[in-house]
């Protein structure tokens, strides 16, 4: 029992650290409901996680307002002992060769929206897309129409020396690059694809030749409906260019969805009567009533004015006129299209596209669908199959198992900015849908979500993150933004079970401002996080029941030179004594061999370690052989027995 003297010292340093012997079962209550709001001095939540650093972020990179859009950390990407976070105000980068200690070895400045990262070998790769960045990094901005300054795509960058990196190349996109993928291609190690996730609206042509917001049916070369994916030879990365344009949409219509939740909606339509009461131009957009913003307002009123043949100021007939009509124009502007039959498009560009090229497929979250992609030849991917689901608003992201026999994809619900993990939320929106992945097709098997509410002031729903190198389980760690980090097993694809977390309160108790974990990545025995306000977090999986030792330490054997944000390796495990007490652990769990079984299989397992006895492993080997035959865990038992026989050689 924790004593009243116990809990006030916890309290006080404002960390709430879960006993390890309630590893077994969740916390309750959760100790994530009710956290001290703060920036740098928010109360947190542990479980089976440890916090090991909190680095702020670069000097430059913290407004001067807290949860300034333009400041927001971003994605991680990772190559040695350096850590790369992308900011909108440009990147840093981390030496973590002391995960206790890292260090800011530079910080980069180049203003641009996501700034999302990507790094091979020496090249580094920055997604642009929004209006103000320009091509030489500057900070002033770029205010015309069109200009040859203004960049919008991926941007091509030496880093050999991370003091002084240069920029290669600026590759354009007609859409730009919210997002983008580094493709490895296990046929051709000369060159990698960037596959390109562009979101903005497509950009005149007389800024970039060819572009066209037409219907495909329309213009054939229409940017709208496509993903751009560029080609870098390595050996000449100042040439790298966009070489195609898949359509990997097509004939996809638009999916059925949810509405607002009931408490979005009366909140909504408390907001729309004081907006109008106020004078605004009040529209529903996907579903919500939002303010027309001023410039727009103020465009539409001189259109008015010029097709009356008038001049000067609007009128009170013309604003009369507006009020009556700016539903349909919104409606025009961004209601999906009709194909030929009459029914909506579906959606016209990817968020996320997730690649393993080691098994030739990739997982596209693309709005409104899920796709499964054939990656045979990477600058030319075939759709294979399409999932949608009415519980998802905004298909995210993607993450494969191991095996490719699961697809993870997520459910940005309200794009990141909201809160929608409220107790008044359905656990089905913005979470994660899991999958099967068998003959071409995606198959649904459950949803999870993060089981702590989070309060109206937390931007909270699912977002980034990458496996955990356990042999033998589908273990995954996530961001989930003010929600925080949570470690889960999908290992039964119908039953996800949480096993860690760590969160902090919210940056504001009175208003929301953003902040969280845009993405946490597991790397070479650690797991970071990119805190959207506060920096970079390193954390540390701690044993426990679901989770042991020895599973950790199996885990910790996979080393990678490199790992990107949507870009999956093989994990594999070299034969050791370790893996094998990994598998016995999880034996254990799932009753997959008797006690007494385990208990002498750990006895003759460590007398072989200490004796390195060769005929004793192969002799164990052959015991767990049969053991598989009447096993309830049998795949399992196999596995410990292919390790063992490995260990014999």
């Amino acid at each position: 029992m924790v004593t009243q003297r116990v809990w006030r010292a916890v309290l006080a340093a404002g960390v709430l650290v879960v006993p390890a012997l309630n590893a077994q079962n969740a916390p309750s209550p959760d100790p994530r409901v009710g956290l001290r709001a703060g920036l740098w001095d928010a109360a947190q939540a542990a479980w089976n996680l440890r916090l090991v650093s909190t680095s702020r972020p670069a000097p430059q990179f913290i407004p001067a307002t807290p949860g300034d859009f333009d400041y927001m950390n971003s994605d991680l990407a990772f190559t040695g002992h350096y850590v790369i976070q992308g900011n909108f105000q440009g990147f840093s980068v981390w030496d973590v060769a002391d995960p206790a200690r890292p260090t800011l070895v530079h910080a980069e400045t180049c203003p641009e929206q996501q700034n999302d990262v990507s790094i091979y070998k020496n090249l580094l790769f920055l997604s642009g897309e929004s209006g103000n960045g320009r091509v030489d990094c500057g900070t002033q901005g770029v205010s015309e129409h069109a200009s040859p300054q203004r960049f919008r795509g991926v941007r091509v960058i030496n880093v050999s020396d991370f003091n002084h990196p240069r920029i290669l190349a600026n590759v354009q996109t007609c859409r730009g690059s919210h997002t983008h993928t580094l493709v490895t291609d296990p046929k051709d190690t000369t060159v990698v694809y960037i596959y390109v996730s562009g979101q903005a609206p497509v950009r005149p042509a007389e800024e970039l030749a060819g572009c066209s917001s037409a219907l495909p049916a329309q213009d054939t070369s229409s940017a709208r409906f496509r993903i751009d994916i560029i080609r870098v030879p390595l050996a000449h990365p100042e040439s790298a260019s966009v070489v195609s344009r898949p359509r990997i949409f097509e004939a996809l219509v638009a999916p059925p969805t949810h509405g607002a939740s009931p408490t979005d909606s009366a909140a909504g339509a408390r907001f729309a009567d004081s907006a109008r009461a106020a004078g605004a131009y009040v529209v529903k957009f996907q579903g919500m009533p939002v303010v027309a913003p001023p410039p727009f307002v103020n465009a539409m009123l001189d259109s008015i004015v010029k097709s009356r043949g008038g001049t000067g100021a609007p009128t009170a007939a013309d604003s009369t006129a507006l009020r009556g009509g700016i539903q349909g124009i919104v409606d025009a502007m961004f209601k999906p299209p009709l194909g030929p039959n009459g029914q909506p498009l579906g959606p016209d560009q990817c968020h996320d596209i997730t690649v393993y090229p080691e098994v030739g497929l990739a997982g596209g979250a693309c709005a409104g669908y899920g796709l499964l992609l054939d990656l045979s030849d990477p600058a030319h991917p075939v759709r294979l199959a399409a999932a949608s689901d009415s519980n998802f608003a905004y298909w995210h992201s993607a993450t494969f198992s191991n095996d490719a026999g699961k697809a993870l994809f997520t459910d940005e619900w309200g794009g990141g900015v909201a809160p929608r993990c409220r107790v008044t939320d359905k656990p089905q929106w913005g979470a994660d849908a899991i999958f099967t992945v068998a003959n071409r097709a995606l198959t649904f098997k459950g949803y999870y979500k993060l089981p702590a509410p989070q309060t109206s002031m937390e931007n909270c729903v699912a977002h980034n993150g990458n496996l955990i190198p356990v042999p033998g389980r589908d273990i995954m760690v996530q961001g989930w933004y003010q929600g925080g980090v949570s470690v889960f097993d999908f290992t039964d694809p119908a039953h996800p079970t949480e096993i860690a977390f760590f969160d902090r309160g919210p940056m504001d108790s009175t208003k929301l401002e953003m902040a969280g974990s845009w993405g946490a990545y597991w790397y070479n025995g650690y797991i970071y996080s990119s805190e959207i306000a506060r920096g970079l977090d390193v954390l540390e999986l701690q044993p426990n029941a679901m989770l042991t030792q020895n599973e950790l330490d199996a885990a910790k054997l996979v080393k990678v030179a490199y790992h990107n944000p949507q870009d999956q390796q093989r994990l594999t495990w070299p034969a050791s004594f370790v893996v094998a007490r990994a598998y016995l652990d999880q034996l254990e769990r799932s009753r997959g061999l008797s006690a007494d079984r385990i208990s002498a299989a750990r006895t003759m397992l460590a007398s072989a370690e200490r004796t390195t006895s060769r005929a004793a492993l192969t002799s164990l080997a052959t015991a767990f052989d049969r053991d598989a035959a009447s096993s309830r865990d049998a795949a399992r038992v196999s596995a410990l027995a292919g390790v063992v026989r490995a260990l014999a050689k």
